[in-house]
């Protein structure tokens, strides 16, 4: 019952802001801002299923290995660093020169390397999404009590089992913090380099529709790009949910 009304609040506003975009935009005879109703229709003729396949999946993919490759490279450069604190200490003037410079700005390179295929793209999301999974890692990994840490030694435990048992958990928050900002960079990043890569891919699909004078299909990539963007938001947190569910009871 609790989720139904937490759904139910989440959602409301959303459902009156297109019931009035519904509304306005009914007797719409401009070219550039087609009528929703038109949108919504067009969206389905063109992206169930054929659109899904083509286009949406393929962009799905990507996001998902890039994302996925930002996490296993932050994360396991997060405990590396946070653990060497003289060596992250070393690297920060390095960390924040890469960290500043948008992933974007590196896209004509990556091209030059890796082409304009899906490895550019993968690529391209994961150097961007990694840094705030990077950094929040290295926090909480440096967070610990450090009276937790002295016992830890004092009972002589591996290192490994205090990174499984101590860091890891006391850094998941803010983990999974870091994550949810990296996908939404991811996101992004993905109709970036879909853009100017090779065909197909919701970014593709969006800029090819504008450049063909398909404003109408080119409004139904963009809604497809927003369902797409919550989809992966909400699974992200059912996961969050479950996996720091001991963290939520805590604070409850």
């Amino acid at each position: 019952m609790t989720r139904l009304k937490n759904l139910t609040w989440e959602l409301w506003l959303p459902v009156v802001l297109i019931l009035l975009w519904l509304g306005a935009s009914a007797n719409s005879t401009n070219f550039y801002f087609p009528p929703l109703s038109e949108i919504l229709s067009q969206t389905v003729n063109l992206w169930f299923m054929d659109g899904i396949i083509e286009n949406l999946l393929p962009s799905l993919g990507r996001i998902l290995a890039g994302f996925l490759l930002a996490m296993l490279v932050g994360v396991i450069g997060g405990i590396i660093l946070g653990l060497l604190p003289k060596f992250e200490s070393a690297l920060r003037p390095l960390l924040e020169l890469l960290r500043s410079t948008p992933g974007v700005a590196l896209l004509p390179i990556a091209v030059i390397f890796l082409g304009i295929g899906d490895g550019m793209k993968i690529f391209m999301i994961a150097l961007a999404a990694m840094w705030p999974v990077l950094l929040n890692t290295i926090d909480g990994i440096r967070s610990v009590e450090p009276v937790l840490l002295a016992a830890a030694r004092s009972y002589r435990i591996p290192l490994a089992d205090r990174i499984r048992f101590i860091y890891m958990p006391n850094a998941a928050p803010q983990i999974f913090s870091g994550a949810r900002l990296s996908i939404a960079i991811a996101a992004v990043v993905l109709v970036v380099t879909e853009m100017i890569g090779s065909p197909g891919g919701i970014g593709y699909f969006i800029l090819d529709s504008q450049r063909t004078f398909g404003i109408l299909n080119m409004w139904t990539g963009i809604l497809m790009l927003g369902l797409l963007g919550y989809g992966l938001n909400l699974a992200f947190r059912l996961v969050e949910m479950r996996v720091l569910s001991w963290h939520n009871e805590k604070n409850a």
